[in-house]
């Protein structure tokens, strides 16, 4: 099993050309792990994690609904952002400035194959992370991602989650919410779930704004404890 993980920054970068590297790298895996079970082979697969900050762009899940998206493609051209229909799983999301956005694809052949496990494992990671700025945050039973203050009327989201995985390698991720333009959020229904706030750590600790190499420096941290992951900086 490899457990090394090559972490790149890509900086901010487009979100298409982003999902077609995503998928470049996927299809690679795929393509390893089919030649070994062909040729009765044991050609160790890559593991990546991507780093990236988009410009304003809402996406949509395989099963979303395209309703939750609120505003017309003409208003979204007014606000410098675009749409996507993806072919992850969950509803709909909005990526922008001041997000830190992974995208880990991973052989989990390498880790442990349980797609359940590994969606928690990043709810973890971010929960960690968050701990590490004395914020609480949890999980919300039956919503994937991380949240604030669970079960009461203040109850809001600061990181989503979509991931997609075909035998047992991953694309998609999460995206945590640093120093996030928040009014974006009122372009849709964040998720599909109605009634929900969405936040960001720079609003929960009252600052201007959070250092966001730290926070990626926290989150690979985290990262590399719970999925004893050995991190390559490319």
């Amino acid at each position: 099993m490899n457990k090394k993980v090559a972490v790149q920054e890509l900086g901010v970068k487009d979100y298409k050309e982003t999902w077609d590297f995503q998928e470049e790298l996927f299809q690679e895996i795929l393509q390893i792990k089919s030649s070994n079970r062909k040729e009765h082979q044991n050609i160790p697969t890559q593991n990546h994690f991507l780093y990236v900050e988009h410009p304003h762009v809402y996406t949509l899940g395989k099963s979303g609904d395209f309703s939750n998206l609120l505003i017309s493609e003409e208003e979204l051209a007014t606000k410098n952002a675009t749409f996507y229909k993806v072919n992850r799983g969950g509803d709909i999301t909005y990526h922008g400035p001041g997000q830190i956005v992974g995208y880990p694809i991973l052989d989990l052949d390498n880790f442990f194959t349980d797609i359940h496990k590994y969606l928690r494992f990043l709810e973890e990671m971010v929960i960690r992370t968050l701990a590490e700025y004395d914020i609480k945050a949890e999980r919300s039973k039956g919503e994937t991602g991380v949240w604030l203050d669970v079960g009461t009327p203040f109850a809001r989201k600061i990181c989503a989650m979509g991931v997609r995985a075909s035998r047992w390698v991953t694309m998609h991720g999460f995206a945590l919410n640093v120093n996030a333009d928040l009014g974006y959020f009122d372009n849709m229904i964040p998720c599909g779930i109605k009634g929900k706030a969405v936040t960001s750590l720079n609003v929960e600790l009252g600052k201007a704004e959070v250092s966001i190499p730290e926070v990626k420096e926290k989150l690979l941290k985290h990262f590399a404890e719970l999925f004893e992951a050995e991190i390559i900086q490319e």
